[in-house]
């Protein structure tokens, strides 16, 4: 089924409701990664979708709907602030689906995703706040549930490949009758690509919160930050993120030493929500982390270290004010982004290793072109947005605060490979 099938009905899905004029916005159109989400959109959505674009701007709405071509040329324009409840009722209201690009979300996105579930609007974002997402599902979990609302967090490079390169290794274990997953590591073995200024300012902001409040720390310190029920979680002893691991401890074919991954304190959680609320399908032994290949040369360990000391500097730079000061005018700015020639010489490579409680070994792989945190996040949030449109009767039942699997499950894994993405596995 191709994602740009022209043949699908939006309005023939589940969830259709004829007092809507929208089937989908774009919030934050006017933004570096949402004009990229809106220019996927103008290509690979169908025909007859009707799709609008908001933002703050009237003047650069219009700008970027110009730059989008024919496809766009009708699409309407909303005017909206996140902090203004009339405006994003109004924009809610309109639309089926909203894909937000507007971050940091503690900061932009707690009225919006309030208001769609509330008003039973589905809603897609590109967060990897884990303090945001907790606030989310203790806010709006079962108030989704009871007006049929998917809420989706983390539909891009957080946390797609992670979320759903689990799902597809899982399902061919089952296939295979080989049990439940265990010990189970995501190593990233070839990406290219920069980290977007939105990325550094959501990093500033859950950094700052934690320092403010100890038990906010704690929270997000936690392997279950995410976890529906955390007192129903199996106690797997220590389970560390952020750690150096001997690749062939992984599988016996790597080599070298594994770095620390930085979007691994999220990854996992998202991973392991998903887990819970399909009551430990993986397994209640299911051990998650994940970590980056450094290579094989016998300075892989001190790179390892070295990255996972720059990791902790980082952090610890953005929690105090004077460093945070100094490293605000070195780091990416929010809206700031690569060129297109570089966004289209981005990739990533992402192998899962498992051992199954059968002792069968599987792997899966994620691997994408283009920039990881830009045009491949364009692909996978504007896939996911599509989804919530064009396939609503074919997606998972779930409804309330969800996970990329959990929500979409094979649908989305089977038009981002019509996008170009590969998802394989194979037994080891």
């Amino acid at each position: 089924m191709s994602a740009s099938d022209s043949s699908r009905d939006p309005a023939s899905s589940r969830n259709a409701d004829s007092s809507r004029d929208l089937d989908l916005v774009v919030f934050g159109t006017t933004g570096f990664v949402g004009r990229l989400v809106a220019e996927y959109l103008a290509k690979a959505a169908p025909a007859n979708a009707r799709i609008g674009l908001a933002g703050r701007s009237l003047t650069k709405l219009e700008a970027v709907r110009a730059s989008l071509g024919p496809a766009a040329a009708e699409w309407p324009l909303i005017v909206a602030d996140a902090n203004d409840s009339v405006s994003i009722a109004d924009l809610v209201a309109r639309t089926r689906a909203v894909a937000t690009t507007v971050g940091p979300y503690a900061k932009y996105g707690r009225l919006l995703v309030d208001t769609c579930a509330d008003l039973g609007t589905h809603y897609v974002d590109l967060t990897g706040e884990a303090l945001f997402v907790r606030d989310s599902i203790d806010a709006n979990h079962n108030r989704a549930i009871t007006t049929g609302t998917k809420i989706v967090h983390s539909c891009g490079f957080d946390s797609i490949p992670s979320d759903l390169g689990v799902h597809v290794l899982h399902q061919a274990v089952v296939k295979d009758g080989e049990g439940e997953l265990t010990d189970t590591t995501l190593v990233v073995t070839d990406m290219r690509g920069g980290v977007s200024g939105g990325t550094i300012d959501s990093l500033r902001t859950q950094v700052t919160e934690s320092v403010k409040d100890p038990s906010l720390r704690r929270l997000a310190a936690s392997p279950y930050t995410l976890s529906p029920d955390r007192a129903a979680e199996p106690d797997l002893g220590r389970q560390t993120d952020v750690e150096i691991v001997k690749a062939a401890k992984v599988d016996p074919k790597l080599r070298g030493w594994l770095a620390p991954f930085v979007m691994a304190s999220y990854n996992t959680r998202i991973v392991r929500r998903t887990n819970s609320l399909r009551n430990w399908v993986y397994g209640r032994k299911f051990r998650y982390r994940e970590a980056m290949s450094v290579g094989s040369s016998p300075l892989s360990l001190p790179i390892a270290a070295g990255v996972a000391a720059g990791m902790g500097a980082l952090v610890a730079g953005l929690a105090l004010r004077p460093t945070r000061a100094l490293l605000d005018r070195v780091l990416p700015k929010p809206g700031e982004g690569p060129s297109e020639e570089s966004r289209n010489k981005g990739r990533f490579t992402m192998d899962i290793f498992t051992t199954t409680s059968t002792g069968a070994r599987y792997s899966s792989r994620v691997r994408a072109h283009g920039d990881p945190g830009y045009q491949a996040t364009a692909v996978m949030l504007g896939e996911a947005a599509l989804a919530l449109i064009d396939d609503e009767v074919a997606l998972p039942e779930s409804t309330g605060v969800l996970t990329p699997a959990t929500a979409f499950g094979d649908v989305l894994v089977d038009r981002l490979r019509d996008a170009g993405f590969e998802f394989s596995t194979r037994r080891l």
